[in-house]
């Protein structure tokens, strides 16, 4: 019987791009059951990564949840640049409220992350930043009536944030011929 006290050789485990995995980890808990439900822990059986893994590059569940955000935004921010493409001119406005609804509606709970009280955008520049450029679409196709740019654009950006909540929270359809209706006006 030996009485070593060697440890085992270690293993050597190279994950490859652990922040990509654990962001699309999150993102994947997030679509699927909500941005309360993560947890380090979580993220990182998803991942298939030790639980110590997530640190490595989020020191506080709060970062990966706004690289998340910062993602949902980059996309959102999208969506709304390929809409107003597509439009014509006069009709660019109502574009930008229909992607910003169906954005909303087809990625709930990543909407309700983004828009949401739990992630401080003082605290995450990269988020801020990627809220302030998907506003910036919103933006620059807002004030064309003559009015104020800004107002504006927080004017349609509430009345659409709003009627997406609605819809969310199941207090309308989103089916409603007065959604239809309010769009095509």
């Amino acid at each position: 019987m030996s009485t070593s006290k060697r440890k085992p050789a270690e293993v050597s485990y190279h994950h490859g791009d652990l922040r990509r995995a654990l962001v699309d980890a999150t993102a994947k808990i997030v679509a699927k059951d909500g941005a309360a439900s993560v947890s380090l822990r979580e993220v990182a059986r998803e991942a298939g990564v030790s639980h110590n893994a997530p640190y490595r590059h989020f020191e506080r569940l709060a970062a990966l949840l706004a690289a998340v955000a910062t993602e949902g935004f980059e996309a959102f921010r999208a969506r709304l640049e390929a809409a107003a493409k597509k439009a014509t001119p006069a009709g660019r406005k109502s574009a930008l409220g229909r992607a910003y609804l169906d954005f909303a509606l087809d990625n709930p709970k990543l909407y309700l992350l983004m828009f949401g009280p739990d992630l401080d955008k003082v605290e995450h520049p990269e988020l801020a930043k990627a809220a302030k450029d998907a506003f910036a679409v919103l933006l620059a196709e807002s004030g064309k009536g003559g009015g104020s740019r800004e107002t504006d654009a927080i004017a349609a950006w509430a009345f659409v944030h709003g009627l997406a909540h609605l819809i969310i929270d199941k207090q309308i359809k989103r089916s409603n011929a007065a959604i239809a209706a309010f769009f095509e006006q």
